[in-house]
């Protein structure tokens, strides 16, 4: 993990899997931040590590970098623009809110307007990866807005794990975030389907993961799902409703850009029938189990001890 002293008094809005294992990884890297979440119960264990929880995101107004990760759109535009929102208090706003929430971009330009208007940046710094892929030190993120402000939290945005890409102003980055969700949908439900005929023919999961992940075609997502499909853990690092929402923006932008995703739709169409058969509460790998369904096979847990490929790296 990068040293990074405490030049900025940070803050942080929501702390659900995601942003409590980052902010976790801020205060081990010895930053002074303070946390908000809508539930306060489910921030306050933080707070034995170092992190001074807080009512309200008004709270984190006299911050330097003010960091947000949240749902959905309305949520990021309450957090920062509501009554009771980062740049609610008159005279006080912090210099930079970077946020790492997957939002559409019309809510990012909103939020980024609001904020010019009291002498904030924003810094659009959506991730990809699970609370897991935090803890290995694996994380990737994408982020956008003004170069300066970018330079200055891209220490910050470090911690986060392993790498950080700078891909221009503005809410750029918040394409190229679902831009990754769309990919990340059909990359799951092919899995799925190999998966499915391997295993009719009589190969084990466990096996054929194997072979996949030692593959020209291993990645570390076919690795880290490598348990949850082998085992059958439904715990949800992202949901099927997630994905929906994320293939809808997806689907937006290419219609306004005149983008033909004939795949994408498609898989758009199969998440919608898996939300549609009670599945959309667990992780978007139970794609598996809605592939099985449709092929007549029953699926059994192999209770294989394997890896998910993301042993914590320095």
């Amino acid at each position: 993990m990068s040293s990074v002293t405490s030049e900025h008094r940070i803050g942080w809005v929501g702390t659900g899997r995601m942003g409590y294992a980052l902010v976790e990884r801020f205060l081990a890297a010895g930053c002074d931040v303070s946390v908000q979440n809508r539930t306060r119960a489910k921030a306050e264990p933080l707070g034995k590590d170092g992190a001074t929880i807080v009512d309200s995101p008004a709270e984190l107004a006299d911050r330097d970098i003010v960091f947000t990760m949240v749902a959905g759109s309305a949520d990021l535009i309450e957090v920062v623009t509501g009554a009771n929102g980062i740049l609610s208090r008159e005279g006080i706003a912090p210099q930079i809110i970077v946020d790492s929430s997957t939002v559409s971009s019309a809510a990012g330009e909103e939020v980024r307007a609001a904020a010019a208007a009291v002498g904030t940046s924003v810094v659009a710094a959506p991730v990809s990866g699970n609370p897991s892929v935090v803890r290995s030190g694996k994380l990737t993120s994408v982020a956008s807005g003004p170069r300066e402000a970018f330079d200055t939290a891209r220490p910050y945005l470090e911690l986060y794990g392993a790498s950080v890409t700078y891909v221009g102003d503005g809410e750029v980055a918040r394409l190229v975030k679902i831009c990754h969700n769309l990919l990340l949908g059909v990359v799951t439900q092919s899995l799925a389907e190999i998966i499915v005929l391997a295993e009719k023919a009589g190969v084990p999961r466990a096996d054929f993961m194997h072979f996949i992940n030692q593959s020209v075609m291993g990645s570390i997502f076919s690795r880290y799902k490598t348990p949850a499909i082998v085992n059958l853990d439904w715990t949800p690092t992202f949901t099927g409703h997630l994905l929906r929402k994320d293939f809808e923006l997806g689907l937006e932008a290419a219609r306004k850009l005149d983008v033909p995703l004939p795949v994408a739709a498609l898989v758009h169409q199969i998440v919608v029938e898996f939300i549609g058969n009670g599945l959309g509460e667990g992780d978007f790998m139970r794609l598996l189990e809605l592939e099985a369904r449709g092929a007549g096979l029953d699926l059994e847990p192999e209770n294989q001890d394997v890896s998910d490929g993301l042993e914590p790296s320095d």
